[in-house]
């Protein structure tokens, strides 16, 4: 966009777009899942244990949690490879 041609930055904005995607998708969740979709990934859900249904039903317990760090650690882990 700025006209810069680095094979490094556009690694880094590859990593960015990444966790920033990881990152829109957590926040939406609530908003979804009040209209019955969930968009998380189900691999992650079902190591925890959680169905898409408890995040229809909004339930608060310590494995939608786990579910949700570890998603949000993903989006961490591409913040480390940009620094």
């Amino acid at each position: 966009i700025l006209g810069v041609r680095d094979v490094h930055a556009d690694h880094a904005a590859s990593h960015i777009g990444k966790a920033q995607g990881i990152v829109t998708c957590l926040r939406a969740t609530p908003y979804h899942s009040a209209r019955h979709k969930v968009f998380l990934p189900m691999d992650i859900c079902m190591l925890h244990g959680v169905s898409q249904e408890d995040f229809i039903r909004g339930k608060q317990e310590k494995n939608l949690r786990d579910v949700i760090y570890d998603i949000a650690s993903q989006a961490h882990i591409h913040l480390e490879h940009v620094r």
